[in-house]
């Protein structure tokens, strides 16, 4: 099972836009190096809508070689075209990635039906572990919890989901009805303590990007049954996660690696940098928490 902290890592670009590989290794080593449970390169927060398919490899084997075992590797492998989706997943699998993170087909809004064919069709193509991640925010569908569970029952190497439904009922009759071996991990920062005291088994941060340390003891506090200095960090973290979604993920997040010098604040269209007014507004909570 998949638990605790685990970082969807922003992508760092140079000027002209091409990966920035060198920032990217720092970003990894600053991830490890606070005790972080886990990678997901080419998710949302690494822009993986805007890395061309050949970009999107290159940096999925890229982290899986130089993490060298030391944390898991779970691939965001998602796609609308489950083809594409197939292609990108058997290549993250042969690259040696421990897992995959697959997102709803977005924007052609599937049947219940469609996801458990698209999902399945996945699964069975490979033999690592596949964590759907379920996001009706960004994708126009969910899953219901009844296809989820068809899923996770019909293919065994369905381990997990990453819950961004946004509805905390929902994620309590995941946990509920999931199999022993089924992880189910937060999508969103500010619901993932009352994920975990709900039976969830931690998050895919955003915030951890910024503050691996922290976000990290706030859920190991929570999952080994410290409650009270999950409740006393998740308030301090508070802050962080309303600030860093003040526009549309992942801008604020790169902007605030930026005002640390960790990478270029650098973005591919159609994300942009940040209004001044939000800029300023994200900048008053970094100093306030002392980040910056």
């Amino acid at each position: 099972m998949f638990k605790g902290a685990i970082t969807a890592i922003v992508t760092p670009f140079h000027e002209d836009g091409s990966v920035d590989v060198k920032a990217f290794k720092k970003l990894i080593d600053f991830q490890i190096g606070n005790g972080i449970n886990g990678i997901v390169p080419c998710g949302t927060t690494g822009e993986s809508p805007t890395l061309s398919h050949e970009e999107h490899d290159e940096v999925v084997a890229m982290t899986v070689k130089y993490v060298r075992g030391r944390i898991p590797v779970i691939a965001g492998t998602g796609s609308n075209c489950t083809r594409e989706a197939i292609r990108m997943t058997s290549h993250a699998e042969n690259a040696g990635a421990d897992a995959c993170l697959l997102v709803n087909p977005y924007y052609n809004k599937p049947t219940q039906e469609g996801l458990y064919r698209h999902f399945k069709a996945i699964a069975d193509s490979v033999d690592f572990p596949c964590i759907v991640y379920n996001i009706k925010g960004r994708t126009g569908v969910n899953v219901e919890t009844s296809t989820l569970m068809r899923l996770a029952n019909d293919c065994q190497n369905i381990n997990g989901v990453k819950e961004a439904s946004g509805d905390i009922n929902q994620m309590r009759e995941v946990i509920r009805q999931r199999p022993s071996n089924f992880s189910v991990l937060s999508g969103d920062d500010n619901m993932t303590l009352e994920l975990i005291k709900s039976g969830g088994d931690g998050v895919i941060s955003v915030a951890s990007n910024l503050a691996p340390d922290i976000v990290g003891k706030m859920v190991s506090s929570a999952l080994n049954g410290n409650i009270a200095e999950a409740e006393k960090l998740n308030a301090y973290l508070s802050p962080l996660f309303e600030a860093i979604f003040i526009e549309t993920n992942p801008i604020p997040i790169k902007a605030s690696l930026a005002m640390k010098g960790l990478v270029k604040e650098t973005y591919r269209l159609p994300m942009c940098e940040m209004s001044p007014k939000n800029r300023e507004k994200l900048k008053a909570v970094l100093q306030q928490m002392k980040i910056l």
